[in-house]
């Protein structure tokens, strides 16, 4: 079931960019939406993107700053990209697939596919059939009803959240699967931040950064980044980090990859931007090795804790330690018995390094550390997030301003997903709260997270799945073990806004769904509706669509849950009513979510509202003891064998999560491809290779070796024995089975590779 894979012969590169933004970014935002939407729709979407008034981005989870100090152009270049490509004018309909036949679509690749345009129609792969034809609404929520209630044990369903959905259509989505009897419900978290829940839920109790927008742009006098691309992963976070750096606040990058977001950013919204030198945010770019970034955190508190043996009462506070924290003891001994050379060796760092970025620590009062999943996809990362704990904790930077713990989420609600309740398993409390709610009682046995999901359809304990957005079958690892999953199920339907994928990997029969985007009114027959979203910084704010929908057989997220609940179980959980006034929706999340009281009153005011989090407003951590705790992580990194590198998954720049826009990457100097591989240049040399090689990539697992062939070596500033390639391209590497410890997050940034020569060349290309 593999597409052709591209020949990347014709890949150009020119080295990594020093800059980000500025003019060109201006150039290519225009171009695209032109293509794309037309003058016309540009200006209807792109005035109302992340406005008070108007719909959020459907891109990244970066929040906004208050209502009184939006721009007019409140997006950046990757946001123009992912509004064109919901509000584009092509159409995907009953004649496309008409003239493709599914075998014909799965040699295509991502871009290609995505590029075709906006699912039109509901479209139905008959058992046996070779193309997808039209089928009605009513006919298709009947087939899913039906299919629902004829299987033995309703955890033989699962029902999977992308994180681009409503907090009202994931509500409505987490009660359909648990009035039918399930908690499988597998989110995109569980391959992103799961990590990063896991370990803040068992320190500080709360599962979710600690930090607003003006702690970054006004209060931080220390931000360090590590294991996150903010210029290319979240661009909007650079003019808040251009703020910072202006007011004179510090920014440390620990990164193994040099990243045009640390460099100059020239900020295509200010003079000095445009046309002058830009702002150099970064004053120290740490090149720690993959999978490093434990090791250094640990150094950092080892130097911190060596640094208060030498002063004592001069470096930590012991008042927030005393009253706030356990633990302490216990940590403060295994640190100072950490051996500096297995720091050293293990982050691709010199103790030097270290010890100078903790000095900057100790001249800050209010330190904040952002991370993504260069931190949360390791073996090691919940134990990686546990010690930034406790270098936060070490002097007292949670709970004050501009302090505390960051992670910065990838989808724009993915975060709220979860606060509605998608997730396998949910605290009794939520569950009591939707019991007492809508008069049933809700399973209580653990569901399936994404892994164990894709386990339960390889080994034939899955009938039906049922996607809410996304691209399960390119976001998740083992290309080719989860494909092959998704195929041995019954049924597969997917509700989305273009055609991906996963929609070619489909069950033995397979809908598709076609629903409204983001940037589309939603009219129902109570009016027109609006739906919320929560961003990374707990900011729950309303999201209305400007423009027609694109067809007229689409339906809304929510619309869709609705009716399939109505077609499932009748109405006595008022599902029509639902569907025809969100506002019942949302009174129902006030009753059962907490911090949601007077949902409707709040959110109706510029710019919403923000979610109660104790450990930041009171210095109140809800674990077991009442306190923060504080935890031992042992230095651990992946081992790599001789004659192989450990292998990082990374975005290109015109790339958002498994959506690709175009095939250049003007950051990283890559054009027109995106099978490369990036290598150290001494990696290179001893491989006795060349920059432009052909290569293949081989992981080595305990499981077997898994290979993706035909990538292009590119000779970048990598840490010795470190090598990136971009994702999806190389999930096909990542084992199943290669997860993080305690949240079982795919450790998708760590792979043990053998580079060798490519045995075959790539293939025909694919026809455009």
């Amino acid at each position: 079931m593999a597409e052709r894979p591209a020949d990347p012969s014709g890949t150009g590169t020119s080295g990594p960019r020093k800059s980000s933004a500025g003019i060109h970014g201006i150039t290519e935002s225009a171009r695209y939406s032109l293509s794309e939407m037309g003058p016309r729709r540009s200006l209807q979407t792109l005035l109302a993107v992340n406005q008070a008034d108007g719909f959020d981005c459907p891109s990244c989870a970066w929040g906004e700053p208050g209502p009184e100090h939006r721009k007019t152009a409140e997006f950046c270049e990757n946001g123009v990209k992912a509004v064109a490509w919901e509000a584009t004018r092509k159409r995907v309909d009953a004649t496309f697939f008409a003239e493709h036949s599914v075998a014909g679509l799965r040699e295509r690749d991502g871009h290609w596919l995505e590029s075709q345009g906006r699912l039109a129609q509901p479209m139905h792969l008959a058992p046996g059939a070779t193309h997808y034809t039209p089928i009605t609404w009513d006919d298709a929520l009947a087939l899913v009803a039906g299919r629902l209630r004829r299987l033995p044990d309703p955890n033989r369903a699962v029902f999977y959240t992308s994180g681009r959905t409503s907090n009202e259509a994931a509500f409505l989505y987490q009660l359909l699967a648990r009035r039918y009897g399930t908690n499988n419900l597998p989110d995109c978290s569980n391959m992103c931040h799961e990590s990063s829940g896991t370990a803040l839920s068992e320190t500080i109790g709360v599962g979710k950064g600690l930090i607003a927008y003006d702690d970054i742009t006004e209060h931080a006098d220390l931000i360090i980044i590590a294991g996150q691309n903010p210029g290319t992963s979240h661009p909007r976070m650079l003019t808040a980090l251009e703020q910072a750096k202006r007011r004179g606040a510090r920014i440390i990058a620990a990164n193994p990859l040099p990243e045009a977001g640390f460099g100059r950013f020239r900020n295509p919204q200010t003079p000095r931007g445009l046309i002058g030198p830009g702002t150099r945010l970064a004053d120290r770019c740490l090149p720690v090795r993959v999978n490093g970034d434990l090791a250094l955190f640990a150094g950092l508190n080892r130097a911190l804790i060596d640094a208060e043996d030498a002063a004592p009462g001069s470096v930590l506070d012991h008042d927030f330690i005393d009253r706030y924290c356990d633990g302490f003891e216990e940590a403060a001994a295994a640190w100072r018995a950490l051996d500096w050379p297995l720091i050293e060796t293990l982050s691709g760092l010199s103790r030097r390094h270290i010890r100078d970025c903790a000095a900057d620590v100790r001249a800050a009062r209010s330190v904040i550390v952002c991370w993504a999943m260069g931190l949360t996809q390791h073996r090691n990362s919940v134990a990686t997030i546990r010690e930034i704990v406790d270098f936060l904790l070490l002097r007292g930077n949670i709970g004050r301003p501009g302090a505390g713990p960051a992670p910065i989420r990838g989808h724009s609600n993915v975060q709220g997903d979860r606060t509605m309740g998608i997730g396998e398993q949910m605290p009794d409390t939520f569950l009591d709260a939707l019991r007492d709610e809508f008069g049933f009682d809700p399973p209580r046995a653990p569901g399936l997270d994404t892994v164990d999901a894709i386990r339960a359809m390889r080994d034939g304990r899955i009938d039906v799945f049922v996607g809410l957005g996304g691209n399960f079958a390119a976001a998740a690892p083992d290309t080719t073990v989860t494909e092959a999953a998704l195929a041995r199920c019954a049924l597969t339907v997917h509700i989305a806004t273009k055609l991906n994928r996963s929609h070619l990997c489909h069950g033995t029969e397979a809908l598709l769904l076609p629903c409204l985007g983001r940037t589309e009114r939603d009219r129902q027959a109570g009016g027109e509706q609006f739906v919320t979203v929560e961003d990374t910084m707990a900011m729950v704010h309303a999201s209305r669509g400007r423009i027609l929908p694109g067809s007229p057989h689409l339906r809304s997220e929510v619309a869709i849950v609705a009716d399939l609940g109505r077609a499932l179980f009748g109405d006595g959980l008022g599902w029509r009513a639902m569907r025809d006034d969100y506002t019942l929706i949302r009174r129902h999340i006030e009753h059962v979510v907490p911090g949601f009281h007077a949902f409707e009153e709040r959110i109706r005011r510029p710019g919403g509202f923000m979610l109660p989090r104790p450990p930041r407003d009171s210095r109140t951590f809800p674990t077991d003891t009442g306190k923060a705790h504080f935890t031992v992580n042992p230095p651990t990194a992946a081992e790599v064998p001789p004659g192989h590198l450990l292998l990082t998954t990374v975005r290109s720049h015109d790339q958002f999560n498994t959506t690709v826009y175009g095939l250049d990457d003007r950051y990283r100097g890559i054009t027109g491809g995106r099978r490369v591989v990036f290598l150290n240049r001494d990696d290179l040399r001893d491989l006795h290779l060349h920059d432009g090689d052909l290569v293949d990539l081989v992981s080595v697992n305990p499981d077997g070796e898994r290979r993706a062939a035909g990538f292009r070596a590119v000779r970048y500033p990598t840490p010795r024995g470190c090598a990136a390639a971009y994702y999806p391209e190389a999930n096909t590497l990542a084992a199943l089975d290669s997860t993080a410890e305690a949240s079982n997050t795919p450790a998708t940034k760590s792979i043990v590779i053998r580079v060798e020569p490519a045995a075959a060349g790539p293939g025909p290309r694919p026809h455009p």
